[in-house]
């Protein structure tokens, strides 16, 4: 009997995602292992094996939809002597409607309120949806998903770039590549106050709509990734259903960028021992050795008790295309500051390729944010859930102090510890920040 092929699982909290692509279509043989689709989650867009072998006989979900369900059919797979007839029942889902023919909707309330006498709208013009710019009939491009988003946001024909990757795929500095070569475009024109309303502007991979906000008409509406309307639903979560407090310290980093200047001098340029230290791998570290100094401070809450957890995984937030990642470095307490350099190092790499595994960026017990590459001084951060804090890191800058009683200049680095008052008191808190302080202003203590 046909056998359907459902929408995976890929994470443990994944509940539905969109089918970006279909890497077979109908009537190709598959083997067990074949790659035949891509599914964009919530946090990276990952590869599908084919567990069966057989002939993909038919596609119910078309690649571009939105919200499939986990465990929805999404394919029909026909085996070696199988009757097409008997195929399992399913409902397919329908295909979405192309830009080009959008179907026409009421006006808006407030649009209408803001402009009475607008003329009727035009139809969108055309926009070119990603599978249509990557493939033609018969053709299969290989390229990485990172690559195909931003080919896609820049409107670049994947047909006309070469691959550098390996065996022909095409990767980011192929697109990067393309976009130097490319004229820039021209920008339009800001509409005037007697001009009627704009009419929408094409921008690859999105249908832009005009939209009326406060009285006034905004350029353009960008469809929400997956990552984002999650990104959207578990910040405002935090927000509601955490109670947060925040502890600020103030922590003196001269002897740290010393240390540090004199280990990157010393460090091996090449070969596997090679590594090289940024502020924030110390920042890692001494985050890990002061939640094992205080191990309540290692914490989460739950309906059922305050979870205490035995070992210590950092979270760390990278900023990628479209939203907000927390790769782990796990055991981080157990590891030294050139390990974690070189593992952080591999992550962000594979974050901002779209290639993490699932269990490199779920499951961590507490998150660092840190902003001070961005010449930020200070701010607080929302915790991730459900884990009981969050550390803030800012820039560190030249300040005056006191020392002995005279005036002096020192680098200064504030940090800000977001907390979750049901699994962490404010005592505990500062216990945290009091050994993490201790630590990065003597630094040598993070080599023992």
């Amino acid at each position: 009997m046909p056998t359907n092929i459902l929408m995976p699982a890929l994470s443990p909290t994944m509940t539905e995602g969109k089918l970006a692509k279909w890497l077979k279509k109908e009537g190709d043989e598959v083997k067990s292992g074949d790659v035949i689709a891509e599914i964009e989650t919530d946090k990276a867009t990952m590869e599908v094996e084919a567990v069966d072998e057989g002939k993909l006989q038919k596609i119910l979900v078309p690649e571009g939809t939105d919200a499939v369900k986990v465990n929805e059919p999404i394919a029909v797979l026909l085996g070696e002597g199988e009757d097409p007839s008997a195929a399992p029942p399913a409902s397919p889902k329908p295909a979405p409607t192309p830009p080009s023919q959008p179907t026409a909707a009421p006006p808006a309330p407030s649009l209408k309120a803001v402009q009475p006498q607008a003329p009727a709208a035009q139809p969108p013009v055309s926009v070119p949806t990603l599978s249509q710019a990557v493939q033609t009939p018969g053709e299969r491009i290989f390229v990485s998903p990172l690559a195909r988003r931003l080919a896609a946001e820049s409107g670049i024909d994947l047909r006309t770039v070469d691959g550098s990757g390996p065996h022909g795929r095409i990767v980011k500095a192929d697109i990067e590549a393309a976009k130097a070569q490319a004229p820039a475009a021209r920008p339009a024109a800001a509409p005037t106050s007697a001009a009627p309303p704009p009419v929408a502007t094409a921008i690859p991979g999105a249908a832009i709509t005009p939209v009326a906000v406060a009285g006034n008409i905004a350029h353009h509406l960008v469809p929400h990734t997956t990552m984002r309307k999650v990104i959207a639903r578990r910040m405002a979560e935090a927000k509601q259903q955490v109670p947060h407090f925040y502890l600020s310290i103030e922590c003196e980093i001269d002897q740290l960028l010393k240390l540090r200047t004199d280990l990157n001098a010393k460090a091996p340029e090449k070969g596997e021992d090679a590594y090289k230290l940024s502020i924030n791998d110390f920042v890692i570290r001494a985050s890990a050795l002061a939640l094992r100094k205080v191990p309540t401070a290692n914490a989460a809450y739950s309906d059922e008790g305050t979870v205490m957890f035995d070992a210590v995984d950092i979270s760390v937030a990278v900023a990628i295309p479209g939203g907000l990642i927390t790769p782990i470095i796990r055991d981080a307490d157990r590891k030294g500051l050139a390990a974690i350099s070189n593992e952080m190092r591999a992550l962000v790499a594979k974050a901002r390729e779209n290639k993490l595994k699932p269990e490199e960026f779920q499951g961590g017990t507490f998150s660092i944010s840190n902003l001070g590459m961005y010449g930020v001084k200070d701010f607080a951060a929302v915790i991730n859930p459900p884990q009981g804090a969050i550390l803030a890191v800012g820039a560190g800058e030249r300040r005056p102090v006191v020392k002995e009683g005279a005036l002096a200049i020192a680098t200064i680095m504030t940090c800000t510890l977001s907390v979750d008052h049901r699994a962490l008191d404010g005592a505990i808190g500062s216990e945290f920040l009091a050994a993490f302080k201790k630590l990065v202003e003597d630094p040598i203590t993070m080599l023992l």
